[in-house]
């Protein structure tokens, strides 16, 4: 399965790792009332650097004007943003020396590391952040609670499996993250995702 787009169509690009965070993503700009923005995915944090190598190649990236990266510092924050400026370096794109800064141009390229570009963790931990002050939340952790004081078993992702948990109270108990987030179920005025818009407002 290729790892770029087949075309782009709009003068900005936003990448993120998965199918989720294009889902999450649209739904956010579409919130904020952001059209010029395409959304696409590399297929995971390994393909990057093809992805961005391969991307000159794609129809429609002459007209490119700015590229934004997202990704989730998942253990460190800065081991993150030293991966994606090491693909970007790799495929002659221009570098910032930091996240959120916007370098370079045709296209100027920016990059937001998750869940707010310094601590550890994901794109699932700023969303639970947001919507933190939910009661449901305290059933979610006793529900983690009793599974461990019951079969001593923890889960080896515990914001994605505390999300989990979050969707599976909603009316439609079905959805991913990306679908609820299309849905309206995450609270976007929530001053969590503030760094989050400042970002996508200035690609």
């Amino acid at each position: 399965m290729s790892s770029k787009p087949t075309q782009i169509s709009k003068p900005k690009l936003l990448i993120g790792e998965g199918s989720e965070e294009v889902l999450f993503f649209n739904a956010l700009l579409s919130y904020l009332k952001i059209t010029d923005v395409q959304v696409e995915q590399y297929r995971g944090k390994q393909k990057l650097a093809s992805y961005l190598k391969n991307l000159p190649k794609v129809t429609g990236y002459q007209q490119l004007v700015s590229l934004g990266i997202t990704r989730d510092a998942d253990d460190s924050a800065a081991s993150a943003f030293q991966s994606v400026s090491g693909s970007l370096k790799g495929a002659e794109l221009p570098v910032p020396s930091k996240p959120r800064e916007i370098t370079g141009n045709s296209p100027q390229v920016s990059v937001l590391i998750l869940p707010d570009y310094q601590d550890s963790g994901m794109l699932e931990d700023l969303c639970l952040a947001a919507v933190a002050t939910d009661p449901v939340m305290q059933c979610v952790d006793d529900y983690f609670k009793c599974i461990f004081n019951t079969i001593e078993r923890q889960t080896k992702n515990m914001a994605k499996a505390r999300v989990h948990a979050w969707l599976s109270a909603q009316i439609e108990p079905d959805k991913r993250l990306g679908e609820a987030a299309n849905a309206g179920y995450l609270p976007w005025d929530s001053p969590v995702f503030d760094g989050l818009k400042q970002f996508l407002q200035a690609l």
